[in-house]
């Protein structure tokens, strides 16, 4: 089989300034200033506006040459919003799409507490961002892999705290502000200003509890292992 070129080579950081500007500035001004019939239209424009953050995904998924979690759940939210809103359905539909995306990672990530595979091993505790193998020799030496079991339980409630909390704000953000009938050009508007209050409502406070549980299990690493975070933080120039 063919090997993927880009799998060998190191994972580039992704560019938040392009990020922002695919999945809510474009998104936003394109539902806020151009849903109007002498412009694009409210379908029209709404098919547009979804193009920029489902373009974006799919780009993710190509550039990783493997399905990430994170771009595949984002694409299937984009086309829950682009069905909802051309369907005509009620606006608590779109506020329950809006909670339910991120409480589904959160209900996931508890349940993978079971299994041997917890699912903060994906979000924090990987090969990307840390020296596992260094760490789980010194934590074997020190006899000390229970108890940092335990951490990483323990972590895994804060992950999906985190998750639970960018639920109940989507859900709160919907309600609030998209109250209008989709089809309409007040409808496309109040979605373009719940794109562009998601960032500083949702993402920020999610973004610090999702911080707290790095923090939290950064700790636990360097005094279960006696390393310091400098030994076990994944460098590039290593990887050469």
């Amino acid at each position: 089989m063919t090997e993927i070129p880009t799998a060998k080579q190191p994972r580039q950081a992704e560019n938040l300034l392009v990020n922002l500007l695919f999945n809510i500035i474009i998104p936003t001004l394109i539902l806020t200033r151009l849903s109007g019939d002498n412009y694009l239209g409210t379908t029209n424009a709404i098919l547009v506006a979804l193009a920029f953050p489902f373009g974006y995904g799919l780009r993710d998924l190509y550039r990783r040459g493997k399905v990430n979690l994170f771009s595949a759940l984002g694409v299937l939210s984009v086309a829950l919003t682009g069905g909802i809103s051309l369907m005509g359905l009620a606006p608590k539909y779109l506020a329950l799409k809006e909670a339910a995306v991120p409480a589904t990672f959160g209900f996931a990530t508890l349940v993978s507490m079971k299994t041997p595979y917890p699912l903060v091993k994906t979000f924090i505790y990987n090969d990307a961002i840390l020296d596992v193998q260094t760490i789980q020799d010194s934590l074997e030496n020190r006899g000390n892999g229970r108890a940092f079991e335990r951490h990483l339980r323990n972590a895994s409630w804060l992950v999906a705290g985190s998750f639970f909390l960018s639920s109940a704000l989507n859900y709160v953000l919907a309600i609030t502000i998209v109250t209008a009938q989709p089809g309409t050009v007040v409808y496309n508007e109040q979605l373009g200003k719940m794109t562009a209050l998601s960032f500083p409502v949702i993402a920020l406070p999610a973004t610090i509890v999702m911080m707290a549980a790095m923090i939290y299990l950064f700790r636990g690493i360097t005094q279960l292992t006696g390393l310091k975070l400098e030994d076990v933080i994944k460098h590039r120039h290593k990887e050469h």
